[in-house]
């Protein structure tokens, strides 16, 4: 029996209190209140922090060594949705998943991924059909439907995406949303399908028509979509609805912190302590059916200590009566990992990325990127041919983009972009939501050809390059994970974007704005493997913009 005296936060009572806490076999055998006399050690309690939706991949780190770093920060556990694996390794990648997990110091609640491929305009490297999501979802490993992406599917009553949603609800089972403006009476028919939760709101008046129609809003902050400071107000208007994500967090991100820095903003900006905390550890584990405790007697022994209830430092974190985090260090030891991966053999001449024209000047349409957004806009530019090939505009901001297909051949697909600001060199990834391809921003075919094949050599990582000079960081992990401590991995993720910016690049985080490029269902203008893909339209799209035939 294990006996702590500290103060308490009681979420379901919206109480602090004095109390000892007994822990034995793993759960809190009683909580006794105190009274306020008694002597306390310093430091308070509350019950753990749970991340309603994130993608343990985009942490770049296997689940086992992502759950190392996050109780450091008092998490106890997460909702996870392994759709990136799925896209690049299918069923094998979950299985993968959940077998790592299974080694994690906290639990991880996987969902069945929904949409892989993400959409039927580009290629991945798996098909999960309604069948297999069907199967997967009644063999008792997952915990829900992940994110349905393909929200226009849902409001056109798809068959195959209808069938998926109605085989979670004959289980019993919570269906993710995904659906990045969606608003009015589109925002009421996508909940009426069964969706219960939305990550993507992107502004307050978005927030509140989910709410309205009855979703769950998740209010995200991660390494690129940063929605805080724009829907935190939710935690106000719908307490009862609101939970936290961090989505997509990269490793030199994650080390920082995790829900506990969300918690400390929303507290600092005057919302009531007791809705923040339920949302941030509360509402997962009660919509998700989640094994975890909530610091009530007979409840399983999850929680963390902070040093107050401002800044929420963590100093200790006990999962299963456990601790598995002491003053910011993990006590659990990290554990060798497999590198299940799958990459094509292939090489790319600086040619293959020239875009041929007829005319000695072309219009062109160029996508937009958004520095800490998952949006893109869409703009044109007039780009000089020389040698029957359009140039970039270094000047202008209008740079090469590529998608290469890593699965099998195929001619690469290439575009125009705005927003990266190299002014030398270029930069690559495997990491490509959603199908992972490999994508690359440069200056010249030369530079990008160099970028796009260190790639393909690592079989999967980031890379800067200018010249003779290449910084990567692999991922050979399905080429979205590592398979070393995290320390290592953050410190060559900073040092390989320190080389983006170095080359010219203004953005806070250009790896991960690049990874969104080829995402086809966030709007406006994206790339993917078979070419130009308008986002509002839902369909492709010409590169080049010609002005229409005059009749005879």
């Amino acid at each position: 029996m294990r006996t702590l005296r500290h103060r308490l936060v009681d979420v379901h009572a919206r109480e602090i209190i004095a109390a000892e806490v007994r822990i034995d076999e793993g759960r809190i055998r009683s909580v006794e209140r105190l009274g306020d006399s008694a002597d306390l050690d310093p430091g308070v309690l509350l019950p753990g922090f749970v991340d309603a939706h994130v993608h343990v991949e985009s942490s770049m780190l296997p689940p086992a060594e992502f759950a190392r770093v996050a109780v450091r920060h008092g998490t106890v556990a997460t909702v996870s949705d392994p759709h990136e694996i799925a896209n690049v390794l299918g069923e094998a990648g979950i299985d993968f998943m959940i077998e790592d997990a299974a080694r994690a110091c906290m639990p991880i609640r996987f969902g069945v991924p929904s949409c892989v491929p993400a959409t039927g305009f580009e290629t991945a490297g798996a098909v999960l059909d309604s069948t297999t999501v069907e199967r997967l979802l009644a063999d008792g490993r997952f915990g829900y439907l992940s994110e349905m992406m393909n929200w226009p599917g849902v409001l056109e009553g798809d068959p195959e995406i209808m069938a998926m949603i109605r085989a979670a609800a004959r289980l019993g089972l919570p269906v993710d949303g995904h659906a990045p403006g969606l608003r009015g009476d589109d925002a009421v028919r996508y909940a009426n399908a069964g969706i219960s939760t939305d990550h993507e709101c992107f502004s307050l008046e978005e927030a509140r028509d989910k709410a309205r129609a009855g979703m769950r809003i998740l209010i995200r902050e991660g390494s690129a979509a940063r929605n805080l400071d724009a829907v935190w107000p939710i935690l106000r208007e719908f307490p009862h609805l609101a939970m936290f994500s961090t989505d997509d967090a990269h490793p030199d991100d994650l080390l920082k912190g995790h829900l506990d820095r969300l918690v400390a903003r929303c507290v600092a900006r005057g919302v009531d302590l007791f809705d923040v905390l339920r949302a941030a550890c509360v509402h997962p584990v009660e919509h998700y059916g989640l094994d975890v405790g909530l610091l009530r007697e007979g409840d399983r022994a999850d929680f963390v200590l902070v040093d107050d209830l401002v800044d929420f430092r963590v100093r200790r974190t006990w999962i299963g009566g456990d601790v598995v985090a002491d003053d910011g260090i993990c006590t659990v030891p990290g554990t060798p990992v497999d590198t299940p991966n799958v990459f094509r053999a292939a090489r790319f001449a600086p040619t293959d990325f020239e875009i041929p024209s007829d005319s000695t000047e072309a219009r062109v349409r160029v996508i937009e990127a958004e520095d800490g957004e998952l949006v893109t806009g869409s703009s044109t530019a007039s780009l000089v041919a020389r040698g029957g090939r359009l140039e970039p505009d270094l000047e202008r901001d209008v740079l090469l983009v590529t998608v290469c297909n890593r699965y099998r051949p195929a001619p690469p697909a290439v575009g125009f972009i705005r927003g990266f600001g190299l002014q030398r060199g270029a930069i690559a990834s495997s990491v490509a939501h959603d199908s992972h391809q490999v994508i690359a921003v440069g200056t010249s075919p030369i530079e990008v050809s160099a970028a796009v094949n260190a790639i393909f050599e690592l079989r999967g990582g980031l890379v800067a390059v200018e010249g003779d000079r290449t910084v990567t960081l692999p991922l050979p992990i399905a080429g979205l994970m590592s398979d070393r401590p995290a320390e290592e991995v953050a410190a060559d993720y900073e040092a390989v974007s320190k080389t983006a910016r170095d080359l010219g690049s203004g953005l806070r985080a250009p790896f991960m704005t690049l990874s969104f490029m080829t995402l086809l269902v966030i709007p406006s203008l994206k790339l993917g493997d078979r070419g130009l893909f308008d986002g509002d339209a839902f369909a492709f799209t010409s590169l080049e913009i010609r002005p229409p035939e005059r009749l005879p």
